[in-house]
């Protein structure tokens, strides 16, 4: 399944959680970096805006959906792939870590937030080993010196995996360039997925999210932010049904 911009197609390359576990075990194992992104009906918005974060996605190895719209879309274009939220991710790829001995990063959020991800990590994977959480400065710019020294500094702690909890399009432009300042660490962009393990932020029970509403709590949660978001997320799908209906028309 892949989504077209300008000259770019942005492809979901990770149909399933079985693919995404070859894949991220394979790297690991060999030291081979790598850059994960979980696109979802937000992302897509910012791509339509932004040129950065196109580029920074288009160089991204290994691409999930997250989010049932993009799930859906794909069953559209007969391309089917499975729903695979960034906050999902977290643990089963710690997990993976853990298997291969490559040791775990946490970089974004605050401090505290941190602090209690890594508890929530270590009590949930037996031999998991996080050598390093980092909070970024409040202008954090992932081009910035900052970015570069912390890069440097993953790749000198030789880390295995760093989740990035900085948010789009901050934690995919770094990851971007983290492939090239640091390319044997695997980065995966996993949003608020650090504050949820942490209790930072609380997520939408399981009932609603089995119900395909874990937006409307969201919403809920933060009107002035989240809705605003959602409004510009609902004004592009017509396009993207369309487009869904071309590609599933080339099969």
């Amino acid at each position: 399944m892949y989504f077209e911009y300008e000259d770019r197609k942005i492809t979901v390359n990770i149909a399933d959680r079985a693919q995404l576990e070859r894949e991220v075990l394979a790297r690991l194992s060999a030291k081979r970096g790598f850059s994960l992104a979980t696109i979802n009906l937000d992302h897509m918005v910012k791509l339509e805006q932004d040129a950065e974060f196109l580029a920074a996605y288009a160089a991204q190895d290994l691409v999930v959906a997250d989010g049932r719209p993009v799930v859906w879309l794909s069953q559209l274009a007969r391309r089917p792939v499975h729903l695979m939220p960034g906050s999902d991710m977290v643990i089963p790829l710690c997990r993976m870590a853990a298997e291969t001995g490559a040791s775990v990063s946490l970089v974004g959020s605050t401090s505290q937030a941190l602090s209690d991800a890594q508890e929530a990590l270590l009590a949930a994977v037996p031999g998991l080993e996080v050598t390093w959480c980092h909070a970024p400065s409040g202008v954090f710019d992932p081009e910035s010196e900052e970015a570069a020294d912390i890069l440097t500094e993953l790749a000198e702690r030789q880390v295995g995996l760093c989740f990035l909890a900085l948010g789009a399009p901050k934690q995919e432009r770094l990851a971007a360039r983290g492939r090239i300042l640091a390319p044997k660490v695997g980065f995966a962009s996993v949003g608020a997925g650090l504050d949820f393990l942490g209790g930072h932020q609380r997520r939408a029970p399981l009932w609603l999210r089995r119900m395909a509403l874990e937006w409307l709590w969201r919403a809920l949660s933060n009107p002035i932010r989240m809705v605003p978001r959602y409004l510009k997320c609902v004004g592009i799908l017509p396009r993207q049904i369309r487009a869904a209906l071309r590609l599933r028309r080339t099969l």
